[in-house]
């Protein structure tokens, strides 16, 4: 329930008050109202407008640095009758993706942009938003911190942007999507599984913004990716919990209907307009989805896709991408030097070169790399995975 209606009262708090530094703590602090009362009294009817309330009141108490007052306030919500839902209530089905294009404010950097919104939207931690972002969760934290004064210092205002804004606004939100739904594929800090709340958030997201505006091909880009990523997920992990690496998959257990939906948007959206990073990205998962096996995998096509991808917007994510389809194509040794463009502290760059030490048939690199890897990744299904791998190689 939190997960779901906390964008709603914080979008409503930054109309009202602007200050998202602010508007976070009254949100978070009104949780905690909640988290004490609640299971004292029973969950109000309207959960959403509980919070509101609650949430306005520690706003004003915050603006006004009056403790006294806010305690006061504090214990006037817990005695305030319930009412029915009005106009006014947070509710409305588009809060969580309008909260996500107020974030995208062009005071920001792109990146800020979309860790503030996997913040605001998506519940993840610092920690787990530093994992995106390929960087340590001290440096996160202080990106974060760092948006939020540069909001503050320039009076920004959160308003719903304009026809001309909503292009570079949808950009950020884009990536902020992805990132979500990556976040839930990385398995991060989960025992078991992957939380659905998440990835079905993040596909219906992508499923608003392709409505706000069809004409965007990259919006198309975004479901189609997410689509053929979600349509493998059945198949991803087996009944331990386990982590099943894309060649041993049961492709049968692939969903044919997110296939099908996800390859006609992709066809549907490259002939358009100009070719962006999500329309490439959905184009090699395209690829993945239609090869019956892998070793029917088109690693020529995913290879210029990569390519093209590096070309238009490189990322370390697309590095190792590109350095996976270079080994396909012209062997384990060329993709090692595409890995050498990563930092060496990345336990991706780690996992990927391990798979390709074995392949070259240097055990005890593979062996290192590969427990370098498992050290470097919070995710527990991930490390047993890695670990697995390293023990399987045998000493030369």
């Amino acid at each position: 329930m939190w997960r779901r209606e906390a964008p709603h009262v914080l979008s409503t708090l930054l109309r009202r008050f602007g200050d998202f530094t602010t508007c976070e703590d009254a949100v978070q602090l009104a949780l905690v109202a909640a988290a004490e009362q609640w299971p004292r009294e029973g969950t109000p009817r309207n959960p959403a407008a509980w919070l509101t309330r609650v949430a306005s009141r520690r706003a004003v108490d915050l603006l006004r640095a009056d403790a006294a007052r806010r305690d006061r306030e504090e214990r006037a919500a817990a005695r305030e009758p319930e009412r029915a839902s009005d106009p006014s209530d947070p509710v409305e089905p588009d809060d969580t993706l309008l909260l996500l294009m107020l974030c995208a404010h062009p005071a920001l950097t792109t990146a800020s942009q979309v860790a503030l919104m996997l913040r605001a939207v998506g519940g993840l931690t610092t920690a787990q938003i530093a994992q995106c972002f390929f960087v340590e969760e001290r440096t996160m934290g202080q990106r974060i911190s760092r948006a939020k004064r540069t909001l503050a210092d320039q009076g920004a205002r959160f308003e719903a942007p304009t026809a001309e804004d909503l292009p570079a606004r949808l950009h950020a939100v884009r990536h902020a999507v992805a990132a979500v739904y990556a976040q839930d594929h990385a398995l991060t800090e989960r025992v078991r599984g992957t939380d659905p709340l998440l990835a079905a958030a993040a596909v219906d997201l992508a499923r608003r913004i392709h409505r706000l505006a069809p004409s965007d091909p990259e919006n198309a880009g975004l479901l189609a990716l997410l689509l053929l990523t979600h349509a493998r997920a059945p198949a991803r992990l087996d009944a331990a919990g386990e982590i099943v690496p894309l060649a041993e998959q049961d492709r049968s257990r692939w969903s044919p209907q997110l296939i099908a939906e996800g390859i006609a948007l992709i066809e549907g959206a490259l002939p358009v307009g100009p070719v962006g990073p999500f329309q490439l990205q959905a184009a090699i998962a395209a690829v993945h989805a239609e090869a019956p096996t892998m070793e029917d995998t088109d690693w020529e096509q995913i290879l210029v896709l990569y390519g093209m991808l590096d070309a238009v917007e490189p990322a370390p994510s697309v590095t190792l991408g590109l350095a996976v389809a270079t080994a396909e194509v012209s062997g384990p040794e060329a993709g090692l030097e595409i890995l050498d463009r990563l930092p060496a502290s990345s336990h991706r760059r780690q996992a990927v070169a391990g798979h390709l030490l074995s392949r070259l048939g240097r055990a005890d690199e593979a062996r290192e790399a590969f427990l370098r890897a498992a050290e470097g990744t919070r995710s527990l299904p991930e490390q047993r995975y890695l670990h697995r791998l390293a023990g399987a190689i045998r000493p030369v």
